[in-house]
């Protein structure tokens, strides 16, 4: 059997359901039984890392983990089982907006107390928080749009011409220098971290876990393609306000050129961005779909409600002046590889 030698290495479980995934990867046991799944926290540790033990074989994969896995029926019906658990709990506790128009409008309306993480970096987060920050963000951005790319193949007119072109944008616009991932990998160097592609997969909490779980199970699921583009609107319409108090956030703590320049960056490609997915994207899904509306409206939904909860954590320790990382980092002076 054939197996990857590229990628990061598979981190230590959590609990009974993602050593059970590790296992059955390695070929050194059992996946995990319906019950365990069952029993499983659904935003808990074991249950989030077990869930993206299972997407990451449709990105980069683990060192040492055959590329077969990734359409291992065994493997699929655990994953399965896991996406029903995790979608139900998504469906039962997000606050559900009447219309695609409420919803987008939330997001279009700055809260007047500013109590965000955004917020609490460029008012007075420290340079510890602001690497931990990055840290645990770099699970998405070192593979950023990728999960939205998904949605590709399942739209079409001009919802997927503009989908295409935002997209285009986050990949660099044909440059390999301006990739967004790549600008990321900059920032992360300014900030004295490990660039390699998952390395801090095992100091990730499960509430930032969670919002990457959540954009490869809409991106891989054709039927919720809807819900996949609300999330997209989330994330470009809110990016660009947020990015200018990250960027502002860089600079208080002087984090360095290239972490300023990632989201000077998104402060402009996404005040764009936020016009197209409104108007072209969304525009034109409702055009051919129009009962993909509630859809739309949960994908927008669901993203504000996994965002808070990791924006809930990340304050909650960094007010009580202890790391929101599982594994903390190395001092800012030490020699990253």
């Amino acid at each position: 059997m054939d197996h990857d030698l590229q990628g990061p290495l598979l981190p230590p479980a959590r609990g009974p359901v993602s050593a059970g995934v590790e296992e059955y990867l390695l070929g050194a046991g059992p996946l995990p039984r319906h019950e365990e799944v069952a029993a499983a926290a659904v935003y808990g540790d074991d249950f989030q890392l077990a869930l993206y033990l299972c997407y990451e074989l449709h990105y980069r994969g683990f060192a040492g983990v055959s590329p077969d896995h990734e359409w291992d029926p065994d493997l699929l019906r655990t994953r399965a089982a896991l996406e029903h658990h995790f979608l139900s709990a998504l469906r039962t506790d997000t606050r559900g907006h009447d219309s695609v128009e409420d919803a987008l409008a939330g997001l279009l309306v700055e809260p007047v107390d500013g109590t965000g993480v955004s917020h609490f970096l460029s008012k007075e987060g420290e340079l510890w928080q602001v690497r931990e920050y990055a840290a645990q963000r770099s699970l998405y951005h070192l593979k950023e749009a990728d999960p939205h790319a998904w949605v590709l193949p399942r739209l079409w007119g001009r919802a997927k011409a503009g989908m295409a072109a935002v997209e285009f944008d986050e990949f660099g616009g044909g440059r390999p220098d301006r990739v967004h991932a790549l600008l990321f990998a900059e920032l992360m160097t300014d900030l004295r971290l490990d660039t390699t592609y998952g390395h801090y997969l095992d100091a990730a909490c499960a509430e930032l876990l969670a919002t990457v779980n959540v954009m490869s199970l809409l991106g891989l699921h054709r039927s919720l393609r809807g819900a996949l583009v609300g999330h997209f609107a989330a994330v470009e319409i809110t990016s660009s306000p947020g990015s200018r108090r990250l960027a502002e956030a860089m600079r208080r703590t002087g984090a360095g050129p290239a972490a300023e320049h990632f989201y000077d960056e998104h402060v402009e490609a996404d005040a764009v961005h936020e016009q197209v997915v409104r108007h072209d994207v969304i525009g034109g899904l409702l055009d051919e779909e129009p009962c993909l509306a509630a859809d739309i409206a949960f994908g927008i939904d669901v993203t504000g409600h996994v965002e808070d909860r990791l924006a809930e954590r990340l304050l909650s320790d960094w007010q009580a002046g202890r790391s929101s990382l599982r594994v903390p980092l190395p001092s800012e002076n030490s020699h990253i590889s």
